[in-house]
């Protein structure tokens, strides 16, 4: 896998196509959600939003294009959120701030 990012490996790339889930590491767990579940991603350089169709993802951050386009071709086999360290990091121009992972409560 390739890492796309400069910073502890905020987002990994599998380099061998599409892996079968995106792992979210959050500072206190770690959930995977499935491609096959995948509805849409949308967003900017620091905000991009990954709708599932049980979870919406909102990473926030800095140089989220790039990973906007792999999630986009479903390539990204982790996320990683930053360690509060590593919130300003200075000169790195790509980096995860912060996720907010919510489940979609069906009523």
């Amino acid at each position: 896998m390739n890492t796309a990012s400069v910073d502890k490996s905020s987002w990994v790339i599998s380099p061998a196509g599409q892996p079968p889930a995106l792992e979210i590491a959050l500072l206190r767990e770690t959930l995977i959600l499935s491609w096959n579940q995948f509805v849409y991603a949308e967003g900017d350089d620091d905000e991009v939003l990954i709708a599932f169709a049980s979870h919406d993802v909102v990473v926030k951050g800095a140089g989220l294009d790039p990973l906007l386009g792999a999630i986009a071709a479903h390539r990204v086999a982790l996320i990683r959120e930053s360690v509060r360290s590593e919130h300003f990091p200075g000169p790195v121009r790509r980096f995860i701030r912060e996720i907010v992972v919510r489940k979609i409560e069906v009523e």
